[in-house]
């Protein structure tokens, strides 16, 4: 097993798959390396790399965007991580490239896409469809029913009612609630959830 950025999220991830006790983490890859060696494991220069298509990696950088960059630059044989500490249903379905941290909840029916961030104390209720990219933060909560587009990141302690769809690429703020719908891009904050900005042209 390899990883792809030696971030703070990265030490995250390392712990997760420490206590699953199910890989080798062999080296972390980066573009750009502030050091040589992350909990004992080297970190390699990318730049190093002629392929890595058949190199075991799970990207570990937090920001959604640069992720899903990533993903579409280079071929790997992508693997997920969760934490033995998390629960997760065997009625749901999580895609590759996720990774699930302690203490998170997936409830039965979730299906959750490829290259997600289910964090610390994070709830994703019954029947959920989380598309690619998304990040749910910690203990942000998703009711029942919800769907959530691709790329989009639910803030630190959020909360989403039953049944409310939340578009691509949109950004809810910290302790938001939300209780109807969300277009594509859209910036939300406060309780009641109110859009102040676009992260880009709404299209």
């Amino acid at each position: 097993m390899h990883l792809y950025g030696a971030s703070g999220h990265c030490k995250v991830v390392v712990d997760i798959i420490v206590a699953s006790k199910g890989f080798v983490i062999e080296g972390i890859f980066d573009d750009n390396p502030k050091f040589e060696f992350l909990f004992d494991i080297p970190v390699l220069n990318t730049k190093e790399i002629v392929s890595f298509e058949n190199k075991e990696l799970i990207i570990t950088i937090g920001d959604n965007n640069i992720r899903k960059r990533i993903v579409n630059k280079i071929h790997a044989i992508y693997r997920s991580a969760i934490h033995p500490g998390a629960t997760v249903s065997n009625y749901s379905k999580i895609e590759e490239g996720t990774v699930v941290m302690a203490g998170a909840i997936i409830n039965p029916a979730v299906l959750i896409g490829k290259h997600c961030i289910i964090n610390s104390g994070a709830i994703v209720e019954h029947d959920c469809i989380l598309e690619d990219f998304v990040h749910i933060s910690p203990s942000a909560s998703l009711a029942g029913e919800v769907c959530i587009g691709e790329g989009t990141q639910i803030g630190i302690g959020a909360s989403v009612i039953q049944g409310v769809n939340i578009g691509r690429w949109v950004t809810i703020g910290a302790g938001s609630v939300i209780i109807k719908d969300v277009p594509d891009y859209a910036v939300v904050v406060g309780n009641p959830g109110r859009i102040i900005k676009y992260n880009k042209e709404n299209e």
